[in-house]
């Protein structure tokens, strides 16, 4: 089984910086290829919003929830399968638990097989 497990969160001030990290676990050698992968942040009580996303390859665009525009930067290491969220400047209201998100082909019976996963959140705590 494939699993994104998400790294990198905690406690920062106000103006601070965090790095988080989104990496396939498990049965990463059944991987065929990881699409579109997408930095999510969710408040209790409110929806799941899309923070930054980032294309497989070079053709597509890099793209990034206004509010986050020019603090934060996503990147990819597709050798690792590493997806990076750099935040900085971090305020109160970026509060909140990120989850990684993509569409991951594996090899499942000899067959390509694509399926939505999502990471199980890392809690980033911006304080005032």
């Amino acid at each position: 089984q494939v699993q994104l497990v998400e790294s990198g969160g905690g406690l920062v001030q106000t103006g601070g910086s965090l790095r988080l990290s989104c990496e396939p676990a498990g049965r990463i050698g059944v991987i065929i290829s990881i699409d579109t992968v997408g930095w999510w942040r969710q408040v209790p009580g409110k929806q799941r919003e899309l923070v930054a996303e980032i294309p497989k390859g070079s053709s597509g665009t890099t793209r990034y929830a206004d509010s986050v525009k020019g603090r934060f930067s996503i990147s990819r290491d597709t050798a690792r399968n590493t997806v990076s969220l750099h935040m900085s400047g971090l305020k109160p209201d970026d509060t909140a638990v990120y989850y990684c998100n993509a569409d991951i082909t594996i090899a499942k019976n000899a067959l390509p097989s694509t399926s939505n996963y999502w990471g199980q959140g890392t809690q980033v705590t911006v304080s005032s």
